[in-house]
């Protein structure tokens, strides 16, 4: 750790490929991340993130001792996961143990490991030995709503060293991120009193009142992908011949995850094609007049009770993994189905269209799933530290 400089910087435990860090950026933050994955760490070095590649149990806490004071924690869920065979959901007493235990100074993970049905399951009590053995200023963790029962455990012994504690699930979409993702939310403080970041955005829009300005409506998936509002797009494309139907191209999209793959369009227009990453060349897509409309929607898996979602509204939680859901544009005449690009993805996260995202394509997609979306980090850490969230094209989005 010699060769990096960690003074002032924030400790991010389960840093993956940089959504926090990018948050953090915009505070005039930086941090320096813990990260397995070989995939996310290349992704943060490419966007300038500091790194050290480990596996975070078995890592020291000494190293950090003295030289860093803000935490940011977003651990794996396997225990609370509702997906895959939910082996984790049985290790759920064992991790609050751990946690206990941590808290009281006596290192029990060994020992718990053992009896865990899924070996990930403990990583969600790792912050518990960072805590107590380093005593920051502020921490700030995230996670699946589910998981809002262990904050709480957290939040207890928080509380009782002198921490002012915040718990509680955020909405991003209320942040002005074009995703309506819900999310366990921790944060703590030994230097000021904490609440929940204000929200800056709401379902509908809120005119100003004599208590204030109101908020802007939540940030659409058209909007966040620069398709202007009232703007038509013409099903047919950009061909010789007249015909195709159209839609206004207006609105947000869902919560973007690690099961996320793939978009169904039924039409296409230029601002698409004008985000679209490197790696995948866009359709030919056009704006057209015709009177004739149909509606865009993003259809957020195949399964019978999958989620749609109109363009003028925020996105769902979008999945990308081994298990991913097709998650598509869907028109149902004439119909017609275009992948996701990782542009596309990032963007309806809140990252910048163009961030460096390194590995398999594969890989690329879970970390645009699994990243916190770095807008919403910004107002988290901002309600931990006070500093203001500047104004970004995306949050300024009414």
């Amino acid at each position: 750790m010699s060769n990096l400089s960690v003074e002032d910087a924030v400790l991010d435990g389960f840093a993956g490929p940089g959504g926090w860090s990018e948050g953090l950026r915009l505070l005039g933050l930086r941090d320096i991340g813990l990260e397995w994955d070989t995939a996310a760490c290349k992704t943060r070095a490419a966007a300038g993130h500091l790194t050290i590649q480990t596996d975070i149990a078995q890592y020291p806490t000494a190293p950090f001792k003295g030289r860093s004071r803000r935490q940011i924690w977003s651990p794996p869920c396997q225990a609370w996961s509702r997906a895959g065979k939910g082996l984790g959901l049985v290790d759920q007493p064992l991790v609050h143990q751990a946690v206990h235990d941590l808290a009281q100074g006596r290192d029990t993970r060994a020992g718990l490991l053992t009896a865990c049905k899924d070996e990930r399951s403990l990583l969600a009590a790792e912050p518990m030995r960072w805590l107590y053995d380093l005593r920051p200023e502020w921490v700030c963790m995230e996670e699946v709503p589910d998981v809002l029962a262990l904050w709480r455990q957290y939040a207890e012994y928080l509380r009782a060293w002198g921490y002012s504690v915040w718990v509680g699930i955020l909405n991003a979409a209320d942040y002005g991120v074009p995703q309506t993702r819900r999310r366990a939310i921790l944060i703590a403080s030994q230097e000021r009193a904490v609440s929940a970041p204000e929200p800056t955005h709401a379902e509908r829009a809120e005119e100003i009142t004599l208590f204030g300005a109101g908020r802007n409506r939540w940030v659409s998936m058209a909007q966040a992908l620069g398709w202007d509002h009232g703007q038509v797009v013409n099903t047919r494309g950009d061909r010789k011949t007249p015909g195709g139907n159209e839609f206004a191209a207006d609105g947000p999209s869902w919560c973007l995850t690690e099961k996320t793959r793939s978009w169904a369009l039924r039409n296409g227009n230029q601002p698409r094609a004008a985000i679209r990453g490197s790696h995948e060349p866009a359709p030919t897509m056009a704006f057209g007049n015709n009177s004739a409309r149909v509606e865009w929607v993003l259809r957020n898996g195949t399964q019978k009770n999958a989620a749609f979602r109109p363009l003028d509204q925020p996105a769902g939680t979008l999945f990308f993994g081994a298990r991913c859901n097709d998650v598509s544009w869907v028109c149902e005449e004439p119909a017609e189905t275009v992948r996701i690009t990782e542009a596309e993805a990032a963007v309806l996260q809140s990252f910048p269209a163009d961030y460096p995202w390194q590995g398999s394509k594969t890989k690329r997609f879970q970390q645009i799933g699994n990243a916190v979306p770095p807008l919403l980090a910004a107002h988290i850490v901002s309600a931990a530290t006070g500093i203001p969230v500047p104004a970004t094209p995306m949050a300024a989005a009414a």
